[in-house]
């Protein structure tokens, strides 16, 4: 990336940093390479995960708290990370009709990345979507991920503050937070609070988080009641984030969290890296007969993967 090219993204050039996510959800090789120029210029956003499971209204509550937080003068980027479309390979639910309303604001830039079969409710390419958007500028950048239970757990790691987003009586989504999404969200919505049973969804899961054991000095997650549709409850959420994002710059805890997802994006590009390598270089003939080995109970898949690992360790 030519110094130009940086400094358009630097200066919230749009057209050039979607360009440079494509070339990224692609897996362009120059792309990357660009990456590493921009990569010093990034670690100032503040990251907000939000997930659920489907039908919790997650996407409206990410367009209200676009609008809350731009009547507030803060920039956003949006990651919404989709299924990943058969046909096309595409993101199925594209830039999310709710937040159309925003595609004229120079503050808010929307992003739809399809997950392209990664597992965790990520997209390959998330992290360093978020990288440009932090180039560019954005005070908040959102991120909302598919919800596929408990694996939605690695959201947490990329994000500042973490959000779950549930609905009433939702005694799966329940079932699901005691698999470990109790123990790492920060803030807790019972969104579509107009209906029945939100307050007892609430005082549940209050009952629930009072039961965990940690010491004095760490957050207290809240349970917080949401209109989204209505725009009820999104003042206070909005200042629940911020008082998060306050409690860690006060403490260790922005450190920890960012390190963890230096770490998540290490350990990605590293897997990213050896599967790209594998796939150029490994002798596709060596590869169908690993898989047949496998179908035949000649081997198991971690000694196949051994064979390959040693394979392309010896070129």
């Amino acid at each position: 990336m030519t110094v130009e090219l940086v400094n358009r993204i630097l200066e919230g050039d749009v057209r050039t940093a979607a360009r440079l996510m494509r070339g990224i959800e692609d897996g362009a090789a120059d792309a990357f390479g660009e990456m590493a120029d921009l990569y010093p210029h990034t670690g100032k956003a503040y990251i907000v995960g939000i997930t659920g499971a489907p039908g919790g209204g997650k996407s409206t509550l990410v367009d209200t708290l676009i609008t809350t937080f731009r009547q507030r003068d803060m920039t956003l980027g949006v990651v919404a990370i989709d299924p990943t479309s058969p046909f096309t390979g595409g993101a199925i639910l594209g830039d999310r009709v709710r937040m159309q309303k925003h595609s004229t604001d120079s503050g808010v830039f929307i992003r739809s990345v399809a997950t392209r079969g990664w597992l965790g409710g990520l997209a390959r390419a998330a992290v360093s979507i978020i990288h440009i958007m932090d180039a560019m500028g954005k005070d908040i950048i959102l991120v909302e991920t598919v919800g596929i239970g408990q694996q939605e757990v690695d959201v947490t790691r990329l994000a500042d503050t973490s959000i779950f987003v549930l609905t009433p009586g939702s005694g799966d989504a329940i079932q699901m937070m005691k698999a470990g999404i109790l123990e790492v969200a920060d803030i807790f919505v019972v969104n579509k609070a107009d209906l029945e049973g939100a307050s007892r969804s609430k005082m549940e899961l209050q009952a629930m988080l009072g039961m965990k054991s940690g010491a004095c000095e760490e957050w207290e997650p809240s349970v917080l009641l949401t209109e989204a549709v209505n725009n009820i409850g999104i003042e206070e959420l909005v200042d629940e984030i911020l008082k998060h994002q306050a409690f860690l710059v006060s403490g260790e805890g922005m450190e920890k969290r960012r390190k963890e997802r230096a770490r998540l994006e290490l350990t990605e590009a590293i897997e990213s890296s050896l599967k790209d390598y594998i796939d150029s270089n490994v002798d596709k003939a060596f590869l169908e007969k690993l898989v047949d080995d496998l179908v035949q109970r000649r081997t198991n898949p971690q000694a196949a993967a051994s064979q390959i690992i040693g394979k392309s360790i010896k070129r």
